[in-house]
This record gives C-alpha cells, sequence and structure tokens, in this order.
C-alpha cells in the first residue's frame, strides 16, 4: 500500500508539473498555431514577437507582429505592428458576444509592394478568398465565428509610416511618415464609426495613397469603402 500511495504522489506532483509547463507555455503554443494559421489561409509568413492571454483578466497582447509578402511580391514585408492589445467583457462573451471595451492598436508600418508584373500587394490580398469573406461578400463575422459583435468602447490607433516599393524601378520608391499617436475614437460599432479616423490618416498622408485609387484596379472598392 505505502508504494502506491508513493506513486500516486509521484503521478500527481508529475500532473502538476506538466499542468504548470503547459500553462507557462501556453502563449507559445498559441503564438506558433497563429502563425501557422495566418500562413495556411493567406499563403503570406507571419511572426509573432509575443502573445500573452491573460488568465485572470480579460486581455488578449500580440507584440512585434510582422507580415510578410508572398514570393510574387519578393517577400518582402508587409505590415509591422508593434501591439494589438485587446480588452474584452467576459459575461458578454459567455452569451456569445464579442463587446471590446478596449482597442489599443499600433501600426508601426505598412509597405505597399508592386512588383514586377505591375501587380500590387494590397489588391491581391483583397482578392484573396479569406479577405473576401471578411470583407462582407461571403459569410458574415457571426457565422464565421459564432458571435455577433456588439461594438467596441474605445478604440486606440496609432499609426508610424507608409511606404511604397517598386519592385521593377526603384525610383519610384517613397516613403510617408504619418505620425499618429493614440488616436482615440469611442463606441465603434460600424464601419461609419471609423470616418473621422480615416480622416486623420488621409489629412496626415499628404496624398501618399492617391496614385492607388483607381478605379480600373481590382480591389477598388475595398479602398473606397475605407475612404482612401
Amino acid at each position: 500500500m505505502k508504494w502506491f500511495l508513493k506513486w500516486l504522489f509521484r503521478l500527481l506532483l508529475l500532473a502538476v508539473v506538466l499542468v504548470v509547463i503547459f500553462f507557462l507555455s501556453l502563449d507559445t503554443i498559441i503564438r506558433v498555431v497563429m502563425e501557422n494559421r495566418i500562413r495556411a489561409q493567406t499563403g503570406m509568413d507571419a511572426e509573432i514577437g509575443k502573445f500573452t492571454l491573460g488568465l485572470a483578466e480579460p486581455t488578449i497582447t500580440i507584440k512585434d507582429f510582422k507580415l510578410f509578402n508572398p514570393p510574387s511580391f519578393g517577400g518582402t514585408p508587409f505590415l509591422d505592428i508593434k501591439e494589438i492589445h485587446v480588452e474584452y467583457d467576459r459575461a458578454a462573451l459567455a452569451k456569445s458576444e464579442l463587446h471590446v471595451t478596449l482597442l489599443r492598436f499600433n501600426l508601426a508600418e505598412l509597405d505597399i509592394v508592386k512588383n514586377s508584373a505591375g501587380e500590387t500587394n494590397i489588391f491581391s490580398i483583397a482578392a484573396l478568398p479569406s479577405v473576401k469573406k471578411t470583407g462582407g461578400k461571403g459569410k458574415t463575422f457571426t457565422a464565421q465565428t459564432g458571435l455577433e459583435f456588439t461594438g467596441i468602447d474605445v478604440l486606440n490607433v496609432s499609426v508610424g509610416k507608409a511606404q511604397f516599393i517598386d519592385l521593377k524601378d526603384q525610383h519610384n520608391n517613397r516613403e510617408q511618415v504619418i505620425g499618429i499617436e493614440n488616436c482615440v475614437t469611442p463606441n465603434v460599432k460600424s464601419q461609419s464609426d471609423l470616418a473621422p479616423l480615416v480622416a486623420i490618416i488621409v489629412l496626415r498622408s499628404d496624398g501618399f495613397f492617391n496614385s492607388l485609387v483607381d478605379e480600373k484596379k481590382p480591389g477598388f472598392d475595398i479602398l473606397k469603402q475605407i475612404g482612401l
């Protein structure tokens, strides 16, 4: 009997250790899964510097998220996001509602790339099936996630700079510092609530995006919807 109790105690200790290791590794596991999922759905490589899932508090934080263009655009950088921090309402989530109390989004850099075939990455990415679905022409957000989006109480956005890179002619390359820090938009429940934020980005971009707005280019409707 003593040996049985001894081994049972050891097994319980082992179980506790495994649980502790799991929770300590949980953020790393989720980070790797997210990187693989992004690549599987978009064909684009992703790097997440740090992922933190709050267990005691309803928070999710992603730091140093980088998304790279597919090989057709040279595998060059596309997005460099310093931070995505989300605080959500657990009670609402229990009712299958997504109520975000705070969303902090810090975009350090956006790189728009034109490849040797004359294609621009933002239009090609917009044409991906997964992007079309989230754009509203396929399944709705509720149909995809099982959650009803009820709004963002506080949206805090920072935007660093944008670059245009022409892989065929580097003389066309240009950079624009937008320099928006902690621009707060309250009570975001629909696309129209983002209009003031978009207006600020357009003003700060000093015409940077104007050459991209061409009704003959695929994806124009998407840019038009967000005010560019």
